[in-house]
């Protein structure tokens, strides 16, 4: 059946290997390593079913030859221990077939690897009929719009200045250098050697004792390079393969389904089976009991009996639950759990509302405040230059003189009118004056990380309800089998105390921001939910009380 392999590898020199050996293999030919002149010849190799080149946008045409591309790859990257590829190797699942492989990786590559600017050179091995799997090789320098491989890490220099310490590249040194920055060398001071900005060495007459600047250990990582290293990245693409091979199989009619996530996160108690190999078992094959399929055979045991024992605990667990107490204990607390969460869902909205329409009002505040600092810095620089004007300009030029003095006059009562907004504007955000603003200004970002933090939280509290009344749903399609009247008046019996409980936890948690109100409203938010109209609650209570007066007559 369909099972979960999607495993991660670097192709690095550093590990002995090579690009283009690692290709040849994939695809079963020969190619030559133009970077160390050996010919890489896998021609003997079986098992290829199917191999294609994917390329982005930018790159070269004739890359689509994954010779040319790989000795590419290996031109370009100069030192002993470099990173060459990428190569991811995963599962197909037997239930497809080799086009539905082909039609199922295709997409996957495209959506995950060409789109973001990599180059994937991928094969389809099946050697025996029974373990098809796929080799995706990818190649690890982004690529800019001139087809040109991009950096993987610039050198970056500890700079100096005021006894401030920062990184540069060397591009943006060049900008820094004007500003002050330094870079640092080191000097011998005493019997010790100290980095120290020139200006600083040459004070002290100190001796450099090398060329070579200060500088951080690693470099400056590409960005889209550290992305693609990253561990979140990897678990993305193995979360995109997992999803891509179920919708496949969903497609096909298929019940089979596959989860990258691993037998922990998933919350199984069963116990994984190892990686056994191809020695092992060509091993087993020969007759010989290989330690690896041995121990996968002692696992698959412990994992049967394992879900035998389970399911006779979920039997025993039903039969608990089908009692009349059992199931409207059960009932009132998921119940009980609702108008908590349909209370916390009508407190965070609440805030949300406040929190966004003060949020709206200061920003548009501020918005107003930056367009008059703007508009009084334009007209006091045009005064100051009309002025200027009017101070070197000839006394017999009468008239232009009046055209600049009226100007200037109109420009002083507009500055003026223009600083009384302001001020009404900074008593409005309560700032004493203009250096006040930079608080304001950090008050709306926490305002928005605040906003951003409820919405959340009130993404979190609606899944928790949707679970409960998902558990609610299995627990009435459960109780059918019970008598309705019988199990009401167990949980209207159970419905006070469990109320008392929720308003208990509630006046805990928010202590003096606890509202009565909100929480009669949560309860009928949650009758409403639950199809508890208070008529029809009425009508059963009182049919249940006529049976029982009709019996105890009987």
């Amino acid at each position: 059946m369909a099972i979960y392999h999607f495993e991660a590898k670097v192709i690095s020199r550093g590990a002995g290997r090579s690009a283009v050996a690692a290709a040849a293999y994939m695809n079963c030919s020969a190619i030559l390593n133009d970077y160390d002149g050996v010919q890489h010849d896998y021609t003997k190799k079986q098992g290829l079913v199917w191999q294609k080149v994917f390329l982005p946008e930018y790159a070269p045409a004739e890359w689509a030859d994954r010779g040319v591309l790989w000795n590419a790859v290996e031109e370009n990257e100069k030192t002993k221990d470099s990173r060459l590829a990428r190569e991811f190797v995963a599962a197909l699942p037997v239930e497809l077939n080799r086009d539905e492989w082909i039609a199922l990786l295709t997409d996957f590559i495209q959506r995950q690897f060409v789109t973001d600017g990599m180059c994937a050179d991928v094969c389809i091995h099946d050697t025996d009929g029974h373990n098809p799997h796929a080799h995706i090789m990818l190649t690890v320098r982004p690529l800019d719009e001139r087809g040109k491989w991009q950096y993987k890490t610039e050198k970056e220099y500890l700079c100096v200045k005021n006894g401030e310490e920062r990184g540069f590249t060397a591009a943006e040194f060049k900008a820094a250098r004007a500003d002050g920055w330094e870079k640092q060398y080191p000097y011998k001071v005493g019997k010790k050697k100290v980095y120290m900005a020139p200006s600083e060495a040459e004070a002290h007459g100190y001796e450099r004792v090398s060329k070579y600047p200060k500088s951080t250990k690693y470099g400056r990582q590409n960005p889209i390079s550290a992305r693609w290293n990253s561990d979140e990245q990897l678990n993305l693409w193995r979360a995109s393969w997992a999803d891509a091979v179920n919708l496949c199989l969903e497609r096909k009619g298929r019940d089979e389904r596959i989860d990258h996530r691993s037998h922990a996160e998933r919350g199984l108690d069963e116990q994984p089976t190892i990686h056994e190999g191809v020695t092992a078992r060509a091993l087993e094959k020969k007759g010989i009991t290989s330690d690896r399929c041995e121990i996968n055979r002692q696992i698959k045991a412990d994992n049967a009996l394992l879900r035998e024992l389970k399911a006779q605990v979920r039997k025993l667990m039903q039969a608990v639950r089908a009692t009349i107490p059992a199931m409207a204990e059960a009932m009132e607390k998921l119940r009980e759990n609702m108008i908590v969460f349909r209370y916390q869902l009508r407190h965070i909205s609440y805030g949300k509302g406040q929190l966004s329409r003060r949020l709206g009002t200061v920003r548009s505040a501020l918005e107003r405040y930056s367009g008059l600092v703007r508009q009084i810095k334009e007209k006091g620089k045009e005064r100051k230059t009309l002025l200027a004007e009017k101070k070197v300009l000839p006394k017999l030029r009468v008239t232009k003189h009046r055209e600049l003095s009226a100007r200037i006059t109109e420009l002083t009562e507009e500055l003026e009118e223009l600083r009384s907004q302001k001020a009404m504007l900074l008593r409005e955000l309560a700032c004493q004056d203009d250096s006040e603003i930079g608080a304001v200004k950090k008050d709306v970002a926490d305002m928005a990380a605040s906003l951003s933090a409820l919405g959340e939280q009130e993404k979190k509290c609606t899944a928790e309800l949707n679970d409960a009344l998902k558990q609610y749903a299995e627990l009435k399609e459960q109780a059918k089998d019970l008598d309705p009247d019988e199990l009401l008046a167990a949980r209207l019996a159970l419905r006070p105390e469990r109320e008392r409980a929720a308003a208990a936890r509630l006046q805990t948690a928010y202590g003096d921001e606890f509202k009565a109100v909100t929480l009669y409203d949560s309860k009928l938010d949650v009758r409403d939910m639950l199809g508890e109209g208070a008529q029809r609650l009425r009508k059963e209570a009182f049919q249940i009380q006529e049976k029982r007066r009709h019996g105890m007559e009987r």
